[in-house]
């Protein structure tokens, strides 16, 4: 049996019917009390969840069309772009969590020195993806450039973020507790970010561009309501050009940087991190990246649950990565579509306290099943109804409370998969930050394949640069991007779910071994500490 895959390795019951003295119950209900998380403490932990949420989610749903509408670019380098980003990204995670790993603690803690100094270089890096350069054949490099400095940074900032769940407290209650508030904020996030980047945007949207054939009443209606009678009043005249389109991603992005330095700030200033709960056993001796990799893909839990979210985030990434292309080019609504996902965005942070409940009365696994698989009806439903924007925003809103499980699960179940390693590799210890930054990995390299694919197929398809319609492949196209691929990506990845072994009977009994190993060394700590003392 691979280790932490069962939990006939330990005996509950011993654990239970150990004999407890009344000096033991004090000394564990004053370290409970000492290890609980104020409200304040709960809330600015969470408010540095915000910036990469907010972030992404400009990125993810808007950043293909800024490329392909805006800066202009062909499809084929788009998808280069998109790749190539996430790829490096995805690679720049282990890499930064092995470099955590082995940052010495300073009186600042060992993970928020990393947050505050990646925030400056971040939001600069940010600012320049929306920005359109004044020349063309350097485009491709500096989005590339850009981009990818950006995801670096920002990999800075949040696998030390991820990995700070485990140094807030050492109460899995606290963590959980603190997590939910953590998803909740982040949630919001994508809702801030949706909005901002959504509402300035869509107030400068630029009219599209008739093309040959182009049907009357389908999307070139849309440029008709952006139109004014020109000077001899038989002419039009575009209201909004593409230059103050290009001036609203700018605008958005400001107000964006300026959000993401505000919640590091609050984070830096509002957490205080914890020395290691093994302190005083002495730390792991550093090892190699690929020690490191071994050492995390060896746990068989940890292996089952990245898997298995590999699948189901690549399935979300594809519809967040091409919903907004789906909604103003398949659907026809061009200027209603950042609408259609605040709401989307508005649902999800709704069911946040709603699956928070759910999966502690019911248990994580169970959610899992419940919340990924409730967004598959509506996903299907989307493609299928007849285009009416009534019956879109309902879907969305309806769709939002399963991406609101897509959120909050996940990250709620790496705690525990984190404390079964420690069970079963109790010398093993500083290495968080690796199980952290490896499942970043895992779903920023699904982020690039789903980005990457999506764009070359348009690219194939025949997609036309601001075109008010598109040809029938492009439609076929983003109809299996956002509805056919997800829905079995999502299947796939909850049959390898079946096989993920830690229920809620395991997650109690790792919980008591690990506080009894506590208790254990804080014993022996006394103990040495008398000793020393009469000597």
């Amino acid at each position: 049996m691979a280790k932490g895959e069962g939990a006939e390795q330990y005996s509950n019951a011993s654990l239970l019917n150990k004999p407890v003295s009344s000096d033991g119950i004090k000394l564990a209900g004053k370290r409970e009390q000492r290890n609980r998380l104020s409200v304040c403490s709960k809330l600015c932990y969470a408010v540095g969840g915000a910036p990469y949420q907010i972030t992404g989610c400009a990125l993810g749903f808007f950043l293909q069309i800024y490329l392909l509408d805006v800066a202009q670019l062909d499809p084929f380098y788009a998808s280069i772009i998109l790749f190539v980003g996430r790829a490096w990204d995805a690679v720049t995670d282990p890499t930064v969590g092995f470099l955590v790993s082995r940052s010495p603690w300073t009186r600042f803690g060992r993970m928020l020195p990393w947050i505050l100094l990646s925030t400056p270089l971040a939001v600069l890096c940010y600012f320049l993806i929306w920005y359109v350069p004044p020349f063309e054949d350097g485009k491709v490099i500096w989005y590339l450039v850009f981009y990818c400095l950006f995801q670096t940074l920002q990999t800075c900032f949040h696998v030390p973020y991820s990995a700070l769940t485990m140094f807030i407290s050492s109460e899995q209650k606290e963590r959980d507790s603190a997590t939910a508030y953590r998803m909740t904020v982040e949630v919001l996030g994508t809702v801030i970010g949706t909005a901002i980047q959504g509402q300035i945007v869509g107030m400068a949207n630029a009219p599209c561009i008739p093309v040959p054939g182009d049907l009357t009443g389908k999307l070139g209606n849309a440029s008709a309501s952006l139109t004014t009678a020109g000077p001899e009043g038989n002419a039009t005249v575009p209201v909004i050009s593409l230059d103050h389109t290009k001036t609203a991603y700018m605008i958005a992005s400001g107000v964006i940087c300026g959000i993401y330095v505000l919640c590091a700030i609050v984070l830096f200033f509002g957490v205080r991190e914890q020395k290691e709960p093994h302190s005083c056993r002495p730390r792991s001796e550093p090892m190699s990246f690929f020690q490191g990799i071994r050492l995390v893909m060896g746990h068989g839990p940890y292996a089952k649950l990245v898997m298995g979210f590999l699948f189901t985030s690549l399935a979300f990434m594809l519809l967040e990565g091409n919903f907004a292309l789906f909604c103003s080019s398949t659907l026809g609504f061009r200027n209603d579509f950042q609408n259609i996902l605040l709401v989307i965005m508005l649902s999800a942070t709704l069911a946040i306290p709603f699956w928070q409940w759910f999966l502690t009365r019911f248990g994580k696994k169970t959610a899992v099943y419940i919340g990924t698989s409730s967004v598959v009806p509506f996903m299907i439903l989307v493609v299928c109804v007849k285009s009416n924007l009534i019956v879109t925003y309902i879907v969305s809103f309806a769709a939002g409370v399963g991406v609101a499980a897509a959120f909050l699960l996940p990250w709620s179940m790496l705690p525990d998969v984190v404390d079964d390693f420690k069970v079963h590799n109790p010398d093993s210890t500083g290495h968080e930050a690796i199980f952290y930054s490896f499942y970043v990995f895992f779903t920023k390299f699904a982020s690039g394949v789903s980005l990457g694919i999506s764009t070359l197929s348009l690219d194939f398809a025949g997609y036309i640069t601001r075109g008010c319609s598109q040809p029938e492949e492009v439609d076929l196209t983003l109809k299996l991007l956002v509805s056919a691929a997800p829905v079995a990506l999502i299947l796939v990845g909850l049959v390898i779910f079946r096989s993920y072994p830690i229920n809620e009977e395991v997650r109690q009994g790792n919980r008591k071994l690990l506080q009894e190993q506590r208790d254990n060394e804080a014993d022996s700590e006394t103990d040495s500490t008398e000793l020393a003392n009469m000597i």
